[in-house]
């Protein structure tokens, strides 16, 4: 028996205005500005991802663990050539370290590592 219709992730981050938009223009969605904490939603409202605004952020370092990744998004994607090229345009970095071929890892603004997947 399902006791949540959908699950939400939170990421911590030191700008949470920022970094919902950042995404929200990624995947198309709205924002939700709530004060420190912001959500973004598809327009049908199936998902959610929060940002918490928080005081002292350091970002993760990766791929090391001296500052672990705290947790990464990985999205589906038909071209990664063109997903990327957008998601740089929005203020994502490109990792220095790539491991695989069918995927890319980038940086958010706020520096949490993401995964652009091919399906």
């Amino acid at each position: 028996m399902a006791i949540a219709k959908f699950p939400s992730v939170v990421i911590d981050c030191p700008d949470a205005a920022a970094l919902a938009a950042f995404y929200a223009e990624l995947f198309g969605w709205e924002v939700e500005d709530k004060g420190d904490w912001f959500d973004i939603r598809p327009g049908d409202g199936s998902n959610c991802i929060s940002f918490q605004q928080v005081d002292v952020y350091q970002a993760p370092v990766w791929p090391g663990q001296t500052i672990p990744q705290q947790m990464h998004l990985d999205m589906i994607v038909e071209d990664l050539d063109k997903s990327e090229e957008v998601a740089l345009s929005l203020g994502a970095s490109k990792a220095d370290h790539q491991p695989g071929e069918t995927f890319r890892v980038l940086l958010d603004p706020a520096g949490h590592p993401f995964c652009l997947c091919l399906s």
